[in-house]
């Protein structure tokens, strides 16, 4: 090499080529001076330098001459012919010097050559000069070579400058060539030259760590040779084809010769050009190769990563969208993965902080994810949507909290780390499935901390590299997004969910009046939650309320306001009106809040619309008033299971304000079943009403099912697919009092009769073995009598007469009737009254008491609670 830059005595070629190899390799040290103080910017300019490197040997056709030690043109192939026009025969056997341009450069060259800085690979660009006379910008990549007889070689590929990108240098136009170019001393490269028989004569180091056969194993030998296979033999025909042809092959890819037991993927990129000699006869072959495993992976994370716009937040499922997450990482990026959401992401479970710990340890997530490339998961503690128990301290509730990546290549399943320490079954799975590589990414979106996922290799022998980190972290954050749309859905309509839950009755009973037993299924998610409400209201003398309403429209909002509309039938059906009355002052009720909504400027139009059922039902005359406000006509079922859809009139919607409701009543069979439901049980998209109406009159006529399961079997048999409205469904079998549980009594209005009142109460009580409640009875009763005589109106016949009735049922109802209409009600008597303190001593002795207005008068009644042994 030490005649590379030699001038040739009387030779015919001009020089032309400056390598300005002395000030390459200043520039060199000074880029690693430069890297320690400014860090990643030169680091990044030097990797682009290997990018655009590895581009001139990939995609040009690479010109390539072939150097003994001494500088002299052993090769000289057809692309250096084309790009400089000089022949084989005009330059082999001759000194590469001679193409040289700058005598000083020539000696600098020289210089570098003799102290050995050029062992290895080097690269910079140059300026040669064509036959014709006219100079080419190349650029230069020299690479020493080790043959198998101990001496050493070069060759040197070239390529035109024009057919390559430009080169990313940020410099003035007064800095010197090699200070725009951070090229690195050594390059990515590897070259091998082969014999005709295909035997490698020479290779650089730069080979062996790539393809994976090193230079003792390659030296003198075929690659069928040191790397027996069909890789191999494909390859080999390919070196043949241009030993015949001349013709070079560019961009052959293959895989690299690693042993069985290491699983890579590495890919190289071959160019293959045949070498003449002066005659023009074959050499050999060169093979220039580039490590393109980066770039390939690179395309590939590329195409995961559009994958997963694809796969991942195909729903507003939160449990769905972490098990595709699972699923596109599994086998693509890991052999095992887990998706564990924290608590903050509701997910229809019970939530976390009420499960107890287990072994000290806490529950912080729930599994949401998980795929592995074993059947069954094996290397799983915890199934989907299990709690997952993690220690205080370990990696997981460190990048919850951090928000940070934990990043382990090498994962330390040695004793004494945390695992031993504090998760022993974690530390098993780990061994015995030979996880030896690690990420745990936290997944996070719009500020809000969702969960980790976790990213394991046990099956290839591969440990996580940092761009594998960055595809992990990317495909989180893609699914962090649809994970947080799903979160923000689900709670909203968790939210909407939970207050009309919470507005609807929670343990609803008929008492001694029904059984009852009911269905509500929201919406589907689709269409969100609705305003349907229902509700079961005790009311006095043993009587029964049965409410179902429906609110015009879906969201939280119609929950809202069917809270509104719940709320107000319950403080009108405590006022012991009729259902008519209660209705009307609905009515009024939902027109006033329409009024209130109303913008001031706009003319109020409805924005709150209902319609809704109301019947009471009482089980000592067996009687069932009802009036609806357009509301679905009920269903009847007698106990031999007739159904019938009663004739009342139909009313209009709350909220409108048209007609007068009106009230109607039967005498029902005791055990016959009132069904009241809202329209989207029996309502069909194209269909009529009447056609529901019919399904569900079938559905009912079950007379052998008990009432839960009646309600059910409806339920199921009309909902063959997700509402697109609330379903509510209430039942309510009927019962009668026994006439052994009821008394009653006609006395004048007068207060000589209050004893005798008191002494048939007191036998009645004794009868039924409550003498225990006999005193406060008496008290009560005489109140009551003494307040009617007092504030009692007479009758229409003139007749002034009170009536008594005692209802023995889950309480013990005492009534006492008159003919006024005045209402009562309870105060504290001053020192100078004669009279007031009545009521309140009533409101003392009872567990509630109240007034009810009849059609022809009034009744005060006050509830006991019976005895425990009664």
């Amino acid at each position: 090499m030490n005649g590379l830059l030699a001038p040739v005595p009387g030779s015919s070629i001009t020089p032309g080529l400056d390598l300005s190899i002395h000030q390459t390799a200043e520039q060199l040290g000074g880029l690693h001076r430069r890297g320690t103080q400014k860090g990643e910017a030169v680091g990044s300019s030097a990797a682009t330098a290997v990018s655009e490197a590895q581009t001139a040997i990939k995609r040009v056709r690479p010109a390539i001459a072939l150097l003994d030690e001494q500088g002299t043109v052993v090769g000289w192939s057809q692309a250096a012919q084309q790009l400089v026009g000089y022949s084989a025969m005009e330059v082999v056997g001759r000194s590469a010097g001679v193409l040289l341009v700058a005598a000083d450069d020539r000696a600098r060259a020289s210089q570098a050559a003799q102290e050995s800085t050029l062992r290895g690979c080097w690269s910079d660009l140059a300026q040669v000069r064509h036959r014709d006379g006219r100079s080419i910008d190349v650029f230069l990549c020299v690479s020493s070579l080790s043959g198998h007889d101990g001496r050493d070689w070069w060759v040197v590929c070239a390529a035109d400058k024009a057919s390559l990108p430009a080169w990313p240098a940020k410099v003035t136009a007064a800095e010197p060539l090699h200070a725009r170019l951070p090229l690195p001393s050594r390059l990515p490269i590897g070259v091998v030259i082969r014999d005709t028989h295909l035997r490698c004569i020479q290779a650089n180091d730069t080979q062996g760590s790539k393809d994976g056969i090193p230079l003792h194993k390659r030296l003198g030998r075929r690659l069928t040779e040191a790397a027996p296979g069909a890789k191999a033999e494909m390859l080999e025909a390919v070196m043949r084809q241009v030993l015949e042809s001349g013709d070079p092959a560019i961009d052959v890819d293959y895989q690299a010769f690693l042993p069985a037991n290491v699983r890579s993927n590495r890919m190289l990129t071959a160019s293959y050009v045949r070498l003449d000699d002066a005659q023009g006869r074959a050499l050999g072959v060169c093979v220039v190769s580039v490590d393109v495993t980066d770039s390939r992976r690179a395309r590939e994370r590329l195409a995961i990563l559009g994958e997963a716009s694809r796969r991942i937040g195909t729903t507003l499922d939160v449990m769905q969208t972490g098990q595709e997450l699972a699923d596109l990482a599994v086998p693509l990026l890991a052999d095992y993965a887990t998706v564990d959401l924290a608590e903050s992401v509701p997910l229809g479970e019970e939530p976390l902080a009420h499960l107890s710990p287990q072994g000290g340890r806490i529950p912080v997530f729930r599994r949401a994810g998980l795929a592995s490339i074993h059947p069954g998961t094996p290397e799983s503690l915890f199934a989907r949507g299990e709690p997952v128990f993690v220690p205080p301290t370990s990696p997981f509730t460190g990048v919850l909290h951090s928000g940070k990546s934990h990043f382990e290549p090498l994962l330390d399943a040695s004793p004494g780390t945390w695992l031993d320490h504090h998760d022993a079954a974690r530390a098993q799975k780990l061994r015995e499935h030979a996880m030896h590589s690690l990420m745990i990414v936290p997944i996070k979106a719009r500020g809000a901390m969702l969960g980790v996922a976790v990213f394991v290799r046990t099956k290839d022998a591969r440990p996580f590299e940092e761009d594998d980190l960055l595809l992990a972290e990317e495909l989180v954050n893609w699914a962090a997004l649809a994970l947080d749309n799903a979160r923000q859905y689900v709670r909203e309509r968790s939210a909407a969910l939970a207050l009309q839950r919470l507005l609807l009755p929670h343990r609803p009973t008929g008492g001694s009046a029904a059984d009852v037993a009911w269905r509500y299924l929201p919406a589907d998610s689709h269409h969100g939650i609705g305003g349907d409400w229902f509700d079961v209201i005790p009311l006095s003398g043993a009587r029964v309320a049965l409410v179902v309403g429906d609110v015009v429209g879906h969201g939280i909002n119609a929950a809202a306001k069917m809270g509104q509309l719940r709320t107000a039938m319950r403080t009108l059906a405590d006022m012991d009106m009729s259902p008519d009355e209660v209705l009307s002052r609905l009515d009024e009720q939902v027109i006033r809040l329409t009024e209130a909504e109303a913008e001031p400027r706009h003319q109020a139009t409805t924005a709150m619309a209902a319609t809704c059922l109301y019947a009471v039902y009482d089980p000592v005359t067996r009687t069932c008033t009802m009036a609806r406000a357009g509301h679905p006509l009920p269903a009847i079922i007698d106990p031999h299971g007739h159904v019938t859809f009663p004739d009342l009139p139909t009313g209009a919607p709350l909220g409108l304000g048209l007609v007068p409701f009106e009230s109607v009543t039967w005498e029902l069979t005791e055990g016959s079943v009132l069904a009241l439901y809202t329209d989207g049980l029996v309502e069909v998209r194209d269909q009529d009403i009447s056609a529901g109406m019919n399904r569900l009159r079938a559905a009912l006529a079950r007379p052998d099912l008990t009432l839960d399961d009646l309600c059910s079997s409806a339920v199921d048999t009309l909902r063959t697919q997700p509402p697109s409205d609330d379903v509510t469904l209430l039942l309510a079998r009927t019962r009668s009092l026994n006439a052994d549980q009821v008394a009653s009594w006609q006395f004048p209005s007068d207060p000589a009769i209050v004893g005798r009142a008191r002494t048939l109460a007191t036998r009645q009580l004794t009868q039924w073995g409550l003498e225990q409640l006999a005193e406060s009875t008496e008290l009560i009763v005489s109140e009551l009598f003494t307040n009617a005589i007092i504030h009692g109106s007479s009758d229409c016949n003139g007749d002034r007469t009170i009536g008594l009735r005692l209802i023995r049922h889950e309480m013990l109802t005492c009534e006492v009737s008159d003919a006024s209409n005045s209402h009562p009600s309870a105060r504290h008597a001053r020192t100078t009254d004669e009279h007031g303190r009545g009521l309140f001593l009533v409101n003392q002795l009872s567990r509630r008491w109240g007034t009810r207005h009849t059609s022809d008068g009034k009744i005060i009644w006050a509830d006991q609670q019976l005895p425990t042994n009664a």
